[in-house]
């Protein structure tokens, strides 16, 4: 689908034309409390003085949403007879927002995780998201997570993308530098992994491309909180984002989920603590190559990584990660022999198929030992 981007900053009257573009009289608003420090909730607030129009707040979430979390929202959202959903957050606000949009229709009060069991049927509701940090991307994917009785739920469904994003760079001006460097990785590595991902086109390819572009050449400016810097790193993680849409993530991703959870590091922390170290042991065993397309291609596809980031080649360009990461000053958590085991068995399989290299217990085992400390 095409996705209309929105750029602002700090000003919001584009969004009256939204409003009136689509007839819209009950909007609910998907947001946590960090909306309170942001200028877009004056708009908010005054909104109803401009148009005939009225929000609905909904902020009955955690990160990690519940799917419970997501039927209160559907109850809400009904109860208030919303015609369309904006979302302004990260990533947890966009997945609540996603399943909201796709199980309003839904029949039922979704109890025992009913929403879960159905076939989706997408609807036409306007959705409008708007990111308030420069990583996740999920403002352009079809992809939701949510956790129903203890267990991960993965949502996936092409009517869940947003229709319009607001892309406002003043809303990064406030975040701590840790967060920035976190989801700045997280963002470049969608970008990396999709691109030597088996499931990568010609068209994901070109995204990531563009999305390793950019972060290369707003790196500097987005950590040193300029206006253009920071516009940039937008934009460069929802390319990446368009990038994991068709392709989905790979090994980086899959092994990096428990280290957050063990450690409490950033997503994005813990996916470059990843990456760093699989592309080069992905040069090394270029030979175990599983993507159909061959041990040369694979070759040719990480060169070309190398290239997006400024060096001659692949070789280069795994050296040039790990710069990229020491700059950073992030840390190296260090884990004991008890957590490398759980590390070990930690990896979801799915998301080992969309690797290029083969990946078996041995092999992730000595991964993580070179991950951590």
């Amino acid at each position: 689908m095409q996705q209309a981007v929105l750029c602002v900053n700090g000003q919001y009257d584009v969004l009256d034309s939204w409003f009136s573009e689509y007839g819209i009289k009950r909007a609910m608003l998907v947001c946590g409390k960090s909306i309170n420090r942001l200028a877009i909730n004056r708009y908010v607030e005054t909104l109803s003085d401009r148009l005939d129009a009225r929000i609905v707040r909904f902020m009955e979430f955690q990160p990690n949403p519940l799917y419970e979390n997501v039927v209160a929202g559907v109850n809400r959202f009904r109860e208030e007879n919303c015609d369309a959903i904006l979302a302004i957050g990260g990533g947890s606000a966009m997945d609540v927002a996603k399943c909201i949009k796709l199980y309003s229709n839904m029949p039922g009060d979704g109890e025992n995780g009913a929403y879960l069991k159905q076939t989706i049927q997408p609807n036409q509701l306007p959705f409008l998201a708007m990111p308030t940090t420069s990583g996740t991307g999920s403002e352009a994917t079809r992809f939701a997570v949510i956790y129903y009785e203890g267990k991960k739920q993965s949502i996936s469904d092409y009517s869940c993308i947003p229709g319009t994003v607001l892309m406002d760079s003043s809303v990064l001006k406030t975040l701590p530098q840790y967060q920035k460097k976190a989801t700045m990785m997280d963002a470049l590595c969608h970008a990396i992994e999709s691109f030597w991902s088996v499931n990568s086109t010609e068209e994901s390819k070109v995204y990531s491309c563009n999305a390793i572009y950019g972060v290369m050449e707003h790196m500097a400016g987005y950590l040193a909180n300029t206006d253009k810097g920071n516009a940039g790193m937008l934009m460069a993680a929802n390319t990446a984002g368009k990038a994991i849409n068709i392709t989905q993530t790979t090994a980086g991703h899959a092994m990096c989920y428990k280290i957050t959870s063990l450690f409490g590091c950033a997503h994005g922390h813990a996916a470059i603590l990843c990456d760093r170290i699989l592309f080069p042991w992905m040069l090394r065993n270029i030979d175990n190559c599983i993507d159909p397309r061959g041990a040369a291609y694979l070759r040719s596809t990480l060169d070309q990584i190398g290239q997006a980031m400024g060096c001659r080649n692949a070789q280069e360009g795994s050296e040039k990660l790990e710069i990229i990461f020491d700059n950073l000053e992030l840390e190296i958590p260090s884990a004991s022999q008890t957590q490398f085991e759980e590390l070990k068995t930690s990896v979801n399989p799915e998301r080992l198929r969309n690797h290029p290299i083969a990946l078996d217990p041995n092999a992730i085992d000595s991964l993580y030992h070179e991950i951590l400390r």
